[in-house]
């Protein structure tokens, strides 16, 4: 079967099924009143040789990027990558923490590793993705002082995370390197540590550099293909470099982890900005109910949607990884206090979770699909109860408006109280601006999102009314046939529910289920209602570990 990967709004992006059956798989937004109209986005075929306006970044210079990290890595040679590869490619935290413990492997050596692979394949070759825009100048330095630590005390008390080398998607703040959200007008945001990534090195995590992203996380050009940014170029998929979709926005960091370029990366969402780049990169992607990750600090599109979550190759890793980003943060509105012991990660217990009596929606609409429907049936096998379901039908009226009216102030916010002091926008105007002096190079696809925010406006009263009909419809659309079921989740493709995922702020994780006929990566996306993440992972570790559809692209292992 052959299928399109549409662009809704840009960065709300999601597979469409044949017609009869997109009114079960994809959000229903103001600005897409037909399925014509949807084909006019941007429809891209995956047999389609990509060919874009700019392709390598015109701000990153190579020789740059790698002068600070050179004299680090002038001992690392090829015959050490070669070595080490068996021991990294691939492994997930446990087995990469077991290699350091028997003297095998060692955070310094890890992170030489992962540099050297991202110098080798990430920019200005044959096989290069574009998904790196920043290196922590630092990291080695750090690494061996991780190093020293753990020889000193080797009690196995620390946090799993700890020495594992991490990328942060570059809407995210970091001491080390600036925040540019891929924007040139933000390439000086010098800034201080985000909370989520305090909570990291207070665990031991090592930041290793920054994941280019869709600018200014996909709210900004309207016409640009997923993956672009002025600032970091344009990221291109492993599992078809230049042919196949890189989802969006973090697209920089599915690519990277679907790439080996880190252990593990951080990504951010709106409406589909984890899940997106997640299942087109064959890794696994959770987006959190919102407010269990903090979002102070990183450059924002909707303080009522927007989340942080974990992108790994593994479900055991996403676990550990969210474990050691969450919590409550009181700058926060939405930041909520959920103490769980023992966390999101188990460490001995993972052998023992199930789904056998668990009861599952699956889309009626969806079950074409012959890698959804194999994955229904391994549920089945793993004694899970299969209800197939029709979608309701439910819309999502005045969402893009929610997300102008959100990002006109809370962008400013961001600027006013996480942003480096000397810029002086005061107005997402101000950057528009900006942006006009050098359009060829700033905006090649233009800024049509951005004149939609600050064309856009609302009472408060109103504003509130967009909001509640929004989280209404978007509960509604889970809740009624999980109530009149007794469903523990619901089962999707993709991101083809992300948008009412959102808007009902639940969280939704997806794991690869294996490649369509052309070879495009798919996800089977696990959703349920509020703060269920744990029973998300316990699910979909079984179907991970029974199915074992995920395989590293073929040029890039």
């Amino acid at each position: 079967m052959r299928y399109i990967l549409l662009f809704c709004l840009l960065f709300i992006t999601y597979n469409c099924k044949p017609s009869e059956e997109k009114k079960d798989s994809s959000p229903d937004v103001e600005t897409i009143e037909t399925d014509e109209d949807a084909n006019d986005l941007s429809a891209i075929s995956t047999k389609d040789f990509r060919e874009f306006k700019v392709l390598d970044s015109k701000y990153i210079n190579n020789a740059e990027l790698w002068d600070v990290i050179d004299e680090d890595l002038k001992d690392f040679t090829e015959d050490d990558y070669f070595t080490l590869k068996p021991f990294v490619i691939d492994q997930d935290i446990p087995a990469l923490q077991k290699y350091i413990s028997e003297g095998q492997l060692s955070y310094e050596l890890l992170t030489k590793f992962y540099l050297y692979r991202i110098r080798k394949f990430d920019r200005e070759n044959d096989l290069s993705l574009n998904a790196v825009i920043a290196i922590n100048a630092n990291v080695v330095t750090q690494a061996k002082a991780i190093d020293e630590a753990f020889q000193q005390n080797k009690r196995q008390d620390r946090h799993p995370i700890y020495g594992m080398p991490i990328l942060l998607k570059d809407n995210i703040n970091t001491a080390e390197m600036p925040t540019t959200a891929g924007a040139v007008a933000l390439k000086d945001n010098t800034t201080e540590d985000a909370f989520i990534v305090k909570q990291l090195k207070s665990k031991g995590a090592l930041i290793l550099g920054k994941a280019n992203l869709s600018e200014w996380a996909y709210f900004f050009c309207g016409d640009c293909p997923s993956g672009y940014s002025a600032v970091g170029g344009q990221t291109l998929n492993p599992y078809g470099r230049r042919i196949m979709d890189t989802g969006g926005s973090s697209s920089g960091s599915g690519v990277a982890v679907a790439a080996n370029f880190c252990v593990a990366a951080i990504g951010s969402e709106t409406s589909g900005s984890i899940l997106s780049p997640a299942s087109q990169n064959s890794i696994v992607g959770l987006k959190p109910t919102i407010g269990l990750v903090s979002r102070g600090g990183i450059v924002p599109i909707s303080s009522t949607l927007d989340t942080a979550g974990p992108m790994t190759k593994n479900v055991i890793d996403n676990a550990i990884l969210l474990d050691a980003i969450f919590g409550e943060d009181k700058s926060d509105s939405k930041s909520i206090y959920a103490l769980w012991e023992p966390g999101f990660y188990w460490k001995d217990a993972w052998k023992e979770f199930e789904v056998k009596g668990k009861r599952f929606g699956a889309f009626k609409g969806l079950m074409e699909d012959e890698l959804y429907a194999k994955a229904v049936e391994v549920l089945k096998e793993q004694g899970a109860e299969i209800v197939e379901i029709k979608a309701l039908d439910i819309n999502l009226p005045g969402f893009l408006r929610l997300l102008n009216l959100d990002m006109k102030t809370d962008l400013v916010s961001y600027l006013k109280d996480y942003g480096n002091p000397y810029l002086e926008y005061t107005s997402i105007e101000d950057i528009m601006d900006f942006n006009r002096k050098d359009s060829l190079s700033v905006m090649p696809y233009g800024q049509r999102l951005f004149q939609g925010v600050s064309d856009d406006a609302a009472t408060d009263e109103e504003f509130k009314e967009i909001k509640a009909v929004l989280k209404a419809n978007g509960k509604r659309f889970f809740d009624e046939p999980m109530k009149t079921h007794n469903l523990d989740g619901i089962l999707s493709i993709n991101n083809y529910h992300a948008g009412y995922a959102a808007v009902a702020e639940y969280p939704a994780l997806t794991v690869p289920m294996g490649y369509n006929d052309e070879g495009e990566p798919e996800g089977l996306t696990f959703i349920s209602s509020r703060l269920r993440e744990k029973q998300l992972l316990e699910w979909a570790y079984v179907y991970e570990q029974a199915s074992k559809m995920r395989v590293a692209p073929k040029n890039y292992n």
